[in-house]
């Protein structure tokens, strides 16, 4: 017998920006755009979220996707990436690899997949140039595989850095990696507004202030949250970071060498063409 739904299911997979950190709702209570975008459905729907702070795509794409796949999701969403990069071993086709294989076995079951850029953090973060740099080289790298899949599949892609001002700090939470309230309400309606082009019977969240928080919470939550973070990942992040700014010190000395070297020819070339010039003209 065929199970008719009075609801659609909508499901989550994915790490941190998908748990909703930085829309701390209550102590250890998180919503996120996902939540948002779950309340705004106009028959409402069903909702599961199995997003993990801290996942990777290997976990998302075998872990987090088997708990999900016997609900038969109708709408699903896949947020990978931003952890995979701040690995050692960081591997863009490794994530690649991840995200088909995911978007193939929900498009099996029926489901429609949602997706998000990564933001550009050196609009947000003050970084050494050396590690600004390479940051930039693999949050790119990140969105070029979102770019791949979505040409793969027809996903709903939100390219986050085509949303106007995102990057103001409004929308931010503190640590400048994971978006506040205010904007994860601005992905929320972003993502609303793709659905609805869709056919998705689903209104568009109104909008809203989000109050400041003071400056002793934010100093709480550094204590809380971020010093514990930074000491765990130094491990493997901080050696890594070193060794990569220093293989990016050298490919900028290579990169000046070989420019150099370019002008020098260029400029001799110029100079043997307006000698011969001259030579011409007095004969």
């Amino acid at each position: 017998m065929e199970i008719v739904r009075n609801v659609p299911v909508f499901a989550v997979i994915g790490d941190s920006a998908a748990y909703g950190t930085g829309d701390e709702i209550k102590p250890g209570e998180f919503r996120g755009w996902a939540k948002i975008l779950a309340d705004n459905f106009r028959n409402k729907c069903d909702y599961i979220n199995y997003s993990r702070p801290g996942a990777k795509s290997t976990e998302i794409s075998s872990i987090q996707l088997e708990k999900i796949k016997h609900h038969h999701p109708d709408l699903c969403a896949v947020i990978a990436g931003g952890n995979d990069l701040l690995r050692n071993n960081f591997d863009p086709e490794l994530l690649y690899l991840n995200l088909q294989s995911t978007c193939k076995q929900l498009i099996s079951i029926g489901s429609e997949i949602l997706m998000l850029q990564l933001h550009d953090p050196n609009k947000l973060l003050k970084l050494p140039w050396l590690l600004a740099r390479v940051l930039r080289r693999r949050v790119n790298a990140v969105n070029e595989v979102y770019d791949r899949i979505a040409s793969e599949f027809d996903v709903v892609l939100v390219q986050t850095r085509s949303i106007p001002n995102v990057h103001d700090l409004k929308y931010w939470h503190i640590d400048r990696m994971h978006p506040g309230p205010m904007g994860h309400f601005l992905l929320a309606r972003k993502f609303s507004e793709l659905l609805r082009t869709r056919g998705w019977d689903i209104q568009l969240p109104h909008n809203f202030e989000s109050p400041k928080k003071a400056k002793l919470e934010n100093i709480k939550w550094y204590l809380r949250n971020a010093i514990p973070w930074f000491l765990k990942r130094s491990i493997d992040l901080l050696p890594a970071a070193i060794y990569l700014m220093s293989v990016e010190a050298i490919n900028c000395a290579v990169e000046r060498f070989k420019n150099k070297e370019q002008f020098e020819i260029v400029d001799l070339v110029k100079k043997r063409g307006q000698a011969t010039n001259q030579i011409l003209k007095a004969s």
